[in-house]
């Protein structure tokens, strides 16, 4: 981010010749430049999520019965349990078969 700042005039190329102007190296203007946008980026962050804080529910905008925590699927075929031990057949018999 602050390399593209810095190739057009904006906001962060004119705080970035403030700082040299005021005696920082181009080393330590740009270090002051990333921490002014990742400042920036932050206090985004930070105000967007205390503007849709939805709460334990999930998304802002969900139905209640679309919740995860609140689904109860029932179990398909597929993921019933057997009803008894499966069969197995001797090794040896199997060997003298094949």
């Amino acid at each position: 981010m602050a390399t593209v700042q810095l190739r057009n005039p904006t906001e962060g190329r004119a705080y970035f010749d403030r700082k040299k102007a005021s005696g920082k190296t181009s080393m330590e203007a740009v270090r002051a430049l990333k921490r002014r946008l990742s400042d920036i980026v932050y206090r985004r962050m930070i105000s967007d999520a205390v503007a849709t804080a939805t709460g334990p529910r999930g998304q802002q905008g969900t139905a209640t019965g679309s919740s995860v925590t609140g689904s109860h699927p029932q179990a398909g075929s597929s993921e019933k349990s057997l009803p008894g031990p499966a069969e197995t057949q001797d090794r040896t018999l199997r060997a003298a078969v094949g």
